[in-house]
């Protein structure tokens, strides 16, 4: 009965979608079958600590991945909550049952050597579209910036002399990021073609073919194609170029605070990360280069 009741509450007080309460009800629904194999009349609302310890136990011995327990966990936590709500229970019994830990997913990135085959091979074509993707390509890589920061850049937000460009962040906040040379001279031939090709669009930088300003989908389907040219790495998007341009900073000696300010991250924590990826990637060439490894 109290389960009926919870699930009423997730439909109509939460107003949850129907794909949500029923993974709900599946979670309660093994639990519940988990508690009637150890005890002979189970109830659950009479269910303690142990015995949903016992359960977590269970579900990662049989190979459940720790976000999928996490979630049922999670799902327990709100039924329990809601019965003490109710004056069902005095005490909640998952208070003090931990979350197992996810291990944390390090982010992909395309290796040096492809990258520089990709700018320095004959991978873009002649045209408007090729210069301008050589151009936004280029640019990301260069600054790691964001899809979103790209796609908003305007003329006057790009200074050629000093090779830098003001995007604006995340919470609306700007900052500048400085680019090679190298993509100073590439920026040059593209806004040169573009200007001659549409005199009268907008100031947004980047374009399409048509002369209206680029959108978010073109700008990741352009990206995933050209790195699809250079690499085998399963997810191919401006993010991936982002990851890139860190870590190869780390990797050549940067510092993590600087690197922080470039991505425009709001602390620490959060530009940490690469430093993973990093010592995973001497791991790699300490194993395959130490004949005792």
């Amino acid at each position: 009965m109290n389960l009926e009741l919870f699930l009423s509450y997730l439909k109509y007080e939460k107003r949850y979608s129907t794909h949500t309460i029923t993974a709900y009800e599946n979670d309660l629904g093994q639990f519940v079958l988990f508690g009637k194999k150890l005890v002979e009349d189970f109830h659950v609302e009479e269910a303690d600590y142990h015995l949903i310890r016992e359960w977590v136990i269970s579900l990662m011995n049989h190979g459940t991945l720790a976000r999928s327990v996490n979630r049922k966990l999670s799902t327990l936590k709100t039924f329990y909550k809601f019965l003490m709500r109710e004056g069902v229970i005095v005490k909640n019994p998952t208070e003090h049952v931990t979350m197992p830990k996810m291990a944390k997913k390090l982010p992909e990135f395309v290796q040096e050597k492809e990258i520089n085959q990709l700018l320095d091979g004959p991978f873009f074509t002649d045209d408007f579209e090729g210069i301008r993707d050589k151009a936004v390509v280029s640019l990301f890589y260069g600054t790691g910036i964001r899809l979103s920061e790209l796609v908003g850049i305007r003329f006057s937000d790009l200074n050629l002399s000093e090779k830098v460009v003001k995007v604006n962040g995340k919470r609306n906040k700007e900052r500048l990021v400085p680019f090679p040379l190298e993509i100073s001279t590439t920026l040059k031939d593209y806004i040169a073609l573009r200007n001659e090709l549409f005199p009268f669009s907008e100031n947004i930088l980047f374009l399409t073919g048509s002369g209206e300003p680029a959108y978010n989908k073109l700008i990741y389907r352009i990206v995933k194609r050209q790195l699809s040219l250079v690499t085998t790495i399963d997810k191919k998007s401006p993010h991936i170029l982002r990851h890139s341009y860190a870590t190869h900073l780390l990797n050549r000696g940067a510092d993590l605070n600087a690197i922080k300010e470039l991505l425009g991250h709001a602390n620490l924590a959060a530009t940490q990360v690469y430093t993973h990826t990093s010592f995973e990637q001497l791991k790699k060439v300490y194993k395959q280069a130490h004949p005792r490894a």
